[in-house]
């Protein structure tokens, strides 16, 4: 018998293979992190399926295809599968599933195939795909794989259907009906046939093409083969066989002695049709995963469109007036997987840090700090610019771009500040949930905190009231017989240098050393925290009832944001970090002046676990539909004032550009914001947040009005709720330009660090043409690269339009490698104090007091000389003293004190008296809201 005419699917499909294979390497030259990735779930175990199972996975690894068994006990509950696959549905990393037919009767096998997401549905039985299949000129995402084999095989054979009569035998949604309409699209007459067509042999004798997927052993007769036809054979029956050793072999749907001899291509079974399907299959996980790398790239923001009023309504009636996006809607644009989001209502969500992982080889997208000149206690617009610039990023230039704020305590709310949403037209929605709960992250801080100040009265107590055997016991009890240390005690062990894991081994000095910290009293830093300005707890005294046998002492409460636990969940850079910077926070020392940490107590690890969900960045949007991130919410006086180092860096990966991609053209952009203005905020930005992240701002925008440059040039005193003087409401060029001195020093700071600075010359209705040119002249004599007037408040995202193009122009000629910080960290403090003072304040020098000598001395004596620094000063003065407006110089700062925050990794000083709660007004926030009976909140701002 010749062989001559058989079309060997295992020839061809082993070239298929092999030219995936080809395929997904050349992609991964371009983009490393390319993995196409299949998963199959097998229920039970079939020998048959199992089988099949093993040679998918087989030909997977041929092609580097990353194939993923899934194996379920028989017994396993429809549900339970169902879960399953939704949970793969939404891995962005899995390209391809199928589950493993048949299922066990007791489920549903059309409930579970349609189940599985159309984009994965790589076996193509979607009735998505099989009706846009039979559809005329319609495109499904995939063609089912035998029938997509079968067409492959023709062509390969060199057999063109257009204008042949093809019969299909068999009528099923996975083969036959599929094949007959590809046949059609190929321009085939088709006659679509089954075991109880009348005249069968007849019809088959008129075929050119003949395709045999009925399931039955030799169904199709050689006789009923026309000479010169092709025959495509899909059958794969058993049948018993005494020669093998299983008792059975494999044969088709076609008695194939005879019909070889007649046709002039012919299939055998097995090596046909069979590998063809696995290779198909192979071929619609390759071309899934491209479809995924492609959607991943093609991100763009659909705007909301402005709803202008002027006058300008309250901040409220702008919120309330505008529908927001839905937060699954904001997420997908800004090209975040649906397991990505963990939405918290419709408004806002979570966003995972495993898309960091994702996204690990795009390059950043271009970053943007947005700081502001001396302010007035007014403030001078940081945050509405930051939103207006990113409205005008995203929705007016077609960029990608992303706002990074902080979240603002509730004490401020409901005190006399209000929200920090921003404003007007430029603002983050729904502003209630912004400046509220959020989802409360805050709380978890709060939660926190509190715990680690409740372990440290706790452990003073329990080491006063017992003798070290006693303590030792109850410490690492016995449990069901067994005594062995926490995980966190074995950090003690360590750093104890108690090479030892047995608590039964510890000698008597060891077990003293370990149990006891020995806590001083006086050196407590850490307090207790709420987000209430409650001003009557700024000084307690604690452990007054009878049961804490006089274990009293003085301490206090800090606002919640002003926990060194919110600064280390800004500063952190993954989970991991968190819980080690946690385990570190210093919150006393002992008698013998050996730092106590949150791990020695025995806390690091449950302080992770309240705050393992609030290291995930919120995603909310502003007012024109563009993505913002907003995270952490360290308290601006002491901390670095700043929104989280996560949140910047998952908004760069979104932002940035895969490998291929140029990205000039292609580079989006994340605005964040320093607290106060940049001497202060964008010198900790630097030298304590960029130290951090590693990340390095491509320019630094400056937040100036004219009210607060003329403040500067000698004008009266700007107070809250007092109508503004004469000379802020009419113009008075020459009181600017003397104050435009504050701007030149705060354009000169940003230059020490080789930053461009682009000055955001915020507009208000009085402002005159004189007084921006006055500004934009002296602006750019300083150094900046531009000074652009803009009227975000007024008009949204088109009034920061010519800013935001300034900005993208600065970015562009930015130069990573002139970047250089303030100060090297193996200095001295107190020459770090000194270089802070004179480089950023144009102060002589520095006056430590007795106090925060000798606390210079301890932290270097501690190992904490190598921290980075920040000063705790007024945000009204470039000084320390609020009164000395302008340009001060020749001043010394005093420092009274100096603290540690060695989780969170830095030292503050205080220049000043600073209250870590504030206090309430007679007429707080509070006592405007109300809740409607439909729960809408009026009056809040």
């Amino acid at each position: 018998m010749s062989q001559d005419n058989l079309i060997r699917g295992n020839d061809i499909a082993a070239k298929i293979r092999q030219k995936i294979h080809a395929n997904i390497r050349a992609v991964q030259e371009r983009i490393p992190r390319f993995k196409p990735s299949l998963s199959i779930i097998q229920v039970g175990e079939r020998p048959d399926s199992s089988t099949y199972v093993r040679m998918k996975k087989k030909a997977a690894e041929e092609a580097k295809i990353e194939c993923n068994i899934i194996k379920l006990d028989e017994s396993v509950s429809q549900l339970e599968l169902l879960e399953l696959i939704r949970s793969i549905n939404i891995d962005p990393s899995v390209h391809g599933l199928l589950v493993q037919l048949p299922l066990p009767a007791h489920v549903d096998d059309v409930v579970v195939t349609e189940s599985i997401a159309p984009e994965k549905d790589v076996d193509g039985f979607s009735t998505i795909h099989i009706g846009e299949l039979a559809k005329r000129g319609g495109s499904p995402m995939f063609i089912p794989c035998t029938p997509k084999g079968i067409m492959t095989l023709l062509a390969e054979a060199g057999v063109n259907p257009a204008g042949k009569l093809a019969v299909v035998i068999g009528r099923s949604d996975i083969v036959g009906s599929p094949v007959s309409y590809l046949l059609k699209n190929a321009d085939a007459t088709v006659i679509m046939c089954h075991s109880r067509t009348e005249n069968l042999p007849d019809i088959v004798k008129t075929a050119d093409i003949v395709v045999a997927a009925i399931g039955k052993p030799y169904f199709v007769k050689g006789a009923w083969i026309k000479p010169g036809a092709t025959v495509i054979d899909v059958g794969t029956n058993y049948i018993p066989a005494a020669n093998k050793k299983s008792g059975q072999r494999l044969v088709g749907d076609v008695e194939f002695d005879e019909a070889v001899k007649v046709a002039a291509k012919i299939t055998p079974v097995p090596g046909g049709v069979g590998p063809m399907t696995v290779a198909m299959l192979l071929e619609n996980v390759f071309e899934s995963a491209k479809r995924f790398l492609e959607k991943e790239s093609q991100r763009s923001i659909t705007p909301l469109k402005l709803k202008i009023e002027a006058p300008v309504p309250s901040d409220f009636e702008i919120s309330r007036a505008q529908t927001p996006k839905n937060i699954v809607d904001i997420a997908r644009e800004a090209g975040l997987a649906e397991s990505e989001l963990e939405p918290y209502g419709s408004y806002k969500a979570k966003v995972s840090l495993s898309v960091l992982d994702r996204l690990a080889t795009r390059k950043n997208g271009k970053y943007v700090l947005v700081a502001g000149i001396t302010p007035t206690p007014l403030g001078e617009g940081k945050s509405t610019t930051t939103v207006g610039l990113v409205q005008a990023l995203a929705a007016h230039l077609d960029k990608i771009a992303f706002a990074c704020v902080r979240q603002p305590s509730m004490g401020p709310t409901f005190g006399i500040k209000g929200g920090a949403a921003g404003g007007g037209y430029s603002q983050v929605i729904p502003m209630d949930e912004f400046n509220l709960h959020l989802t409360g992250d805050i709380h978890a801080i709060t939660a926190a905190t509190n715990l680690l100040a409740a372990a440290i009265d706790t452990r003073i107590f329990h080491e006063g009231t017992q003798k070290d055997d006693a303590l030792y016991r109850r410490l690492v009890p016995a449990k069901k017989g067994v005594r062995k240390f926490s995980p966190v005690m074995l950090r003690r062990l360590e750093k104890l240098g108690i090479n030892k894991t047995d608590p039964n081994e510890l000698t008597p000095e060891e077990i003293t050393k370990f149990a006891r910290l020995d806590i001083d009293i006086e050196s407590i830093t850490w307090r207790r925290v709420l987000d209430v300005n409650d001003r009557s707890l700024r000084g307690i005294t604690i452990g007054q009832a009878p049961t804490e046998r006089g274990f009293t002492r003085e301490t206090g409460f800090d606002i919640s944001v002003a926990s060194e636990c919110m600064a280390v969940l800004a500063l952190s850079n993954s989970l991991p970090d968190m819980r080690e910077r946690l385990g570190k926070m210093v919150v006393a020392s002992s008698k013998a002046g050996v730092p106590i940490t949150a791990d020695d107590i025995g806390c690091g690890g449950a302080l992770t676990a309240l705050m393992k969900d609030a290291i995930k960045p919120n995603l909310m949007q502003t007012l024109e539909g563009t993505p913002v991130f907003v995270h952490a919410g360290p308290f601006a006086n002491i901390s670095i004032g700043a929104s989280s180092v996560l949140a910047d860096k998952i908004a760069l990966k979104l932002a940035g550009t895969e490998p291929e991609e140029n990205p000039t053209e292609k580079a989006g952009y994340v605005v964040t914001e320093a607290g106060f203005d940049f001497t202060m905020g964008g010198e900790r930005f630097f030298n304590i947040k960029c130290r951090s992240s590693g990340l390095i701002p491509d320019a630094v925008v400056i937040v100036a009005t004219v009210r607060a440059l003329k403040l500067h040039g000698g004008g009266p005193d700007v107070k809250p709720g007092s109508s503004l003087p004469q000379e802020y409401t009419t113009e008075n060029v020459e009181l600017l330009r003397k104050g435009c001195a504050n701007l030149a020093k705060h354009i000169a700071n940003v230059r020490e660090y080789g930053r461009p600075v682009v000055v955001a010359i915020n507009k208000m209705t009085t402002d005159t043409d004189a007084e921006i040119a006055v500004i934009r002249e002296e602006a750019i004599k300083a150094g900046a690269s531009d000074a652009v007037p803009s009227n975000h408040w007024a008009e949204g995202g088109a009034g920061a339009v010519e800013l935001a193009k300034s900005v993208v122009k600065v970015c562009e000629e930015s130069r990573p490698e002139d970047f250089h910080l303030l100060y090297d960290l193996d200095i001295p403090l107190v020459d770090k104090l000194r270089t802070i003072a004179q480089k950023m304040y144009g102060a002589a020098d520095v006056e430590l007091s007795e106090l925060a000598q000798k606390k210079v001395d301890l932290y270097t004596q501690q190992g904490f000389g190598s921290l980075p620094v920040c000063v705790a000063k007024t945000q009204y003065s470039l000084s320390h003293d609020p009164a000395l407006k302008g340009v001060p110089t020749g001043f010394t700062v005093p420092i009274r004190d100096v603290r540690a925050s060695v989780g969170a990794g830095y030292l503050y000083a205080l220049a000043a008296d600073i209250m870590t709660i504030p206090g309430l007004p007679t007429h707080p926030g509070f006592m405007d809201i109300e809740v409607t009976d439909d729960g809408e909140i009026n009056g809040m701002f």
